[in-house]
């Protein structure tokens, strides 16, 4: 049994969530959502007290484990009254997992904004798990689809920001924990790393710029010496392509938007966020609240769906490993 956080509730969690279970109460996996459970409509709604009640009660209702909220919700208008809620969902949900009451932890999309403004510290969800649920590597972001994995190696910050903290360590560092994850998670024996470049054609041989001589290319030597199949760096303008991609099992990336434009021009709606370096399975669907279309029906629990699917995958393999 899987735990769903509630995420934001004025966005679409609440609707894909619902959407989610008819899609999946035949064949599974099973999940109990932690929320409101009067924000959700159109299907049945089992209120649970444990994880454990909710696999009996999965198959004929959407098991929920009922947090009420101390505000009144307005699809796509978020309240900060809500914010210390949605906070709590998530540790409920880290909590059921490493008690091994759940088998992995699924998140709606939160709202970050309203969080900061509510005190929320953290730049997201990833930060904030790792906190949680921390193993003493920094938590790493991984994008999925059946096509393409990719890991950012910078994420949510200015672009020159991002670019003049680069380092060969930093790389190498994010290298390792994918590395290592792909082995325990993902069950792929002897996984390849192809490191993307900084500038155009990775730089050209330094007629393009000297990071990727001076930053990139020592990260994989460091790799390689390590004994893991790392190349690159490559110039980022080709290494997406259906001929490249058959040729490394995670690309790692130099920043945010290297690493999310192609996988979201591959697969917007079969994209998902995985969290790598956690004692727990964490999954998202790769997409926000969509607070624009909150409430009108138009939502798509593709993305969840997928990522709930995932995420028991990646717990059965887990539990195999160990």
């Amino acid at each position: 049994m899987l735990a769903l956080t509630m995420g934001e509730p004025a966005g679409i969690g609440p609707e894909i969530s619902a959407l989610a279970w008819q899609a999946l109460r035949r064949d599974g996996p099973g999940f109990v959502l932690l929320g409101d459970a009067g924000l959700v409509s159109g299907v049945p709604v089992a209120r649970v007290a444990s994880p454990e009640e909710a696999e009996a009660a999965f198959p004929e209702a959407l098991p929920v484990l009922h947090r009420p909220l101390p505000a009144p919700v307005r699809p796509g208008r978020p309240d900060p009254a809500n914010a210390p809620a949605v906070l709590r969902s998530i540790e409920e949900a880290v909590a059921l997992a490493r008690e091994g009451r759940a088998g992995a932890v699924v998140t709606n999309p939160i709202q970050k904004a309203v969080l900061t403004a509510a005190g929320f510290p953290h730049p997201g969800h990833t930060e904030f798990l790792g906190e949680l649920a921390g193993t003493g590597v920094p938590p790493v972001m991984m994008l999925a689809c059946p096509e393409l994995r990719v890991v950012p190696v910078t994420v949510h910050e200015p672009l020159a920001r991002a670019i003049a903290r680069l380092t060969p360590e930093l790389i190498a560092e994010h290298a390792r924990i994918t590395h290592d994850a792909l082995r325990r998670d993902f069950g792929i024996a002897e996984p390849r790393l192809a490191v993307a470049g900084l500038n155009p054609h990775a730089g050209e041989a330094g007629t393009l710029g000297h990071e990727d001589e001076a930053i990139v290319a020592p990260a994989v030597a460091m790799l390689r010496a390590e004994g893991i199949a790392a190349t690159g760096p490559h110039p980022p303008d080709t290494m997406f392509t259906a001929l490249a991609r058959p040729g490394y099992d995670a690309a790692i990336c130099l920043y945010h938007d290297q690493a999310l434009i192609p996988i979201k021009t591959l697969d917007m709606e079969g994209g998902v966020n995985v969290t790598l370096g956690l004692s727990i399975i964490r999954t998202s669907p790769d997409h926000g609240t969509a607070l624009d279309i909150a409430g009108t029906g138009r939502a798509s629990p593709n993305s969840l769906i997928a990522a709930l699917r995932l995420a028991a995958r990646l717990a059965e393999a887990r539990r195999n490993a160990a």
